[in-house]
């Protein structure tokens, strides 16, 4: 049996936004999957953040978990309320904004990608403080 999703207006702009910006088209990535407002749960209340929609990790672990687990996942977001179903898989980014302006000099996530590869032989990034990935970084060239 085939399985069809037809995606919302939100899906088709995630997806249009992550084209124009070259991650679907890109051989270098490997898109496991794109997780945009469609996808989001509500939780709450919150003392923080009162009663808001976040991503579900868990649901991605259930789907896909031949692959993916708590151990192996880490989800980008420039909102730190979206991974607070998983705090310990959330890595907090600067937005990107304007990007008509900003593309050339916005470097995040090319950055990103060096913490990535220093941590992929890890066997649980639960022990990781991703919040200082940067920090990782600059220790790593250090030694």
């Amino acid at each position: 049996m085939r399985r069809v999703a037809t995606p919302s207006n939100a899906q088709f702009a995630c997806l249009h936004n992550c084209t124009q910006l070259g991650v679907t088209t890109n051989q270098n990535y490997r898109i496991t999957a794109l997780v945009d407002h469609a996808s989001m749960v509500t939780v709450g209340p919150l003392p923080k953040y009162g009663v808001f929609d976040c991503k579900p990790l868990g649901y991605l672990w259930a789907v896909y978990g031949e692959w993916y687990h708590k151990g192996n996942t880490i989800m980008f977001d420039d909102l730190g309320r979206n991974f607070v179903l998983n705090p310990q898989n959330g890595l907090k980014i600067r937005p990107f904004r304007q990007a008509h302006v900003s593309r050339a000099t916005d470097h995040e996530l090319e950055r990103l990608t060096h913490y990535l590869l220093a941590i992929a032989d890890l066997r649980d990034f639960g022990e990781l403080n991703h919040s200082r990935w940067e920090r990782y970084l600059e220790r790593r060239a250090r030694e």
